[in-house]
């Protein structure tokens, strides 16, 4: 097996690829829908009374009944059909908006439109991403200060696993960004980067930069440390290499980076902007040893495999924790839905996801939105390694997606904690639902899950189209 290939190509995939690369004995075929599940889409009764009765019944028709449509997908224009999903955020502090595909133009545009509303009405200032921390710190700074240009920003940073955040959608998001900063420059919106996949140059002159000044006995040592890991690639080169070398090296390089944390934690500074400064330093020494750590598992052992992944989504979920609770602000969180999730799709093999953490941790504080679509178009890797468009029809009768496809409006969002009786029962059941990462097809593009265990509010689309990449 091809290790680094399999890791690189894992750090995007929540379940499809990730499930993929686990050898085929252990894989299990999603079960077919429950009958539960085909009745509820059966035809009704033929008498006038019955059928009024079943149609009240039916989990769609109640679903119908709680449902707010969704004015457009895109983010221009009013906001007013918003303001039922600002009531559903209520007090939340992080809501996690998912995505059934890694690249969906609808998935991405919905989510700049929620951001523009809850920027404007609910005071949101930060939108987080599944990507680097150094990412993050780089285009944070490109939306308060306007260092560097966009476009190289996107092209350097988005790269291997992360290539479908460089698309049109999230460059036209990302300059709105900028542009409410100009006008906002004391009430900015930030960006935050939650993932470990790579760490930046910027991460190691940060750590050195606060040492050399705070604590001038440590800069010897943490050149020791950081010896050979700060990169002088483009990231994708620098991650091919990084997982190319033995094991035994990976596991020394990532305990020499655990050791920088623990020499910056010895000495805290008591309070003040002292401490503010020693608690970034650290934050960014701990991004950079997640990283080695990720890539210090077994990637060629299932168990290691397990193991990494129930990691990775422990410290994206870290990562947004301390962002909020340092800097205060409100997050919408982007990300695949069985990342945001509220349980795990698929347990046997994804332990525990982001939105688990975070619902430990924020309890009510936390809102998982799960996004699905009847139908469309979507970019991933193919069998061959390479990008491409596919195409998905309808969805068949049975699965969540086709009961959600027949309530009365072509796209709605849904509060399930408020679902009436007969959506209730509907929601408690396991159900099919399309799951597409990264690479298609995947093992797990249809698991069965429980939509009202899974996330508290759904927002459905009928149709989506493949997202326009830029490079």
């Amino acid at each position: 097996m091809n290790t680094h290939k399999t890791l690189l190509a894992a750090l995007l995939v929540p379940l499809g690829a990730t499930l993929a690369i686990v050898p085929a004995a252990s894989a299990a075929t999603p079960p077919a829908p429950s009958t539960a599940s085909v009745s509820a889409d059966a035809a009704v009764p033929a008498g006038p009374e019955e059928a009024a009765a079943a149609v009240f019944r039916s989990p769609e028709a109640a679903l119908g009944r709680v449902a707010h449509p969704l004015r457009t997908t895109e983010p221009r224009g009013g906001l007013a059909d918003l303001r039922p999903f600002g009531r559903m955020v209520g007090d939340a502090r992080v809501v996690g908006l998912g995505e059934a595909t890694h690249s969906s133009h609808e998935f991405f545009t919905v989510k700049h439109r929620i951001l523009r509303y809850l920027v404007g009405e609910k005071g949101f200032r930060a939108f987080a991403l599944e990507a680097p921390w150094s990412t993050g710190l780089r285009l944070d700074a490109y939306l308060l200060r306007g260092e560097g240009d966009l476009k190289q920003i996107m092209d350097e940073e988005f790269q291997g696993a992360y290539r479908w955040w460089n698309n049109a959608e999230y460059r036209d998001l990302l300059r709105w960004m900028r542009a409410y900063n100009v006008k906002h420059p004391k009430d900015p919106v930030h960006f935050v980067g939650d993932d470990g996949g790579f760490a930046g140059a910027e991460l190691y002159d940060k750590v050195s930069a606060y040492a050399a000044t705070a604590r001038p006995e440590l800069p010897p040592r943490l050149t020791e440390l950081y010896r050979g890991l700060r990169p002088a690639t483009d990231a994708e080169t620098y991650v091919n290499d990084y997982l190319s070398k033995p094991m035994a090296e990976r596991k020394e390089l990532a305990e020499r980076t655990g050791r920088a944390v623990d020499l910056l934690n010895k000495r805290r500074p008591g309070t003040g902007a002292g401490a503010d400064a020693h608690a970034w330093a650290v934050q960014h020494a701990t991004a950079i040893h997640q990283m080695t750590t990720l890539y210090a598992f077994d990637w060629d052992d299932p168990e290691g495999i397990s193991d990494a992944l129930l990691y990775r989504d422990r410290i994206m979920a870290e990562n947004v924790t301390w962002w909020q609770q340092r800097t205060g602000d409100k997050i919408v969180l982007a990300a695949h839905n069985s990342h945001i999730a509220l349980r795990t799709y698929a347990p046997a093999t994804y332990p525990k996801v982001q939105g688990e953490f975070l619902r430990e941790r924020l309890g009510g504080g936390y809102l998982s939105v799960g996004l699905t679509f009847d139908q469309g178009s979507f970019n991933a890797f193919g069998p061959d390694g390479g990008a491409h468009r596919f195409t998905v029809g309808p969805a068949a009768p049975g699965t969540a997606e086709h009961t959600l496809d027949r309530v009365r409006y072509r796209d709605f969002m849904v509060d399930l904690r408020n679902a009436p009786a007969p959506a209730r029962a509907w929601l408690a059941m396991p159900r099919t639902v399309k799951n597409i990462g990264a690479t298609y097809p995947g093992i797990a593009d249809a698991p069965q899950i429980r939509l009202a265990q899974s996330h508290d509010v759904v927002i459905h689309l009928q149709r989506v189209e493949a997202a326009h990449m830029l490079k």
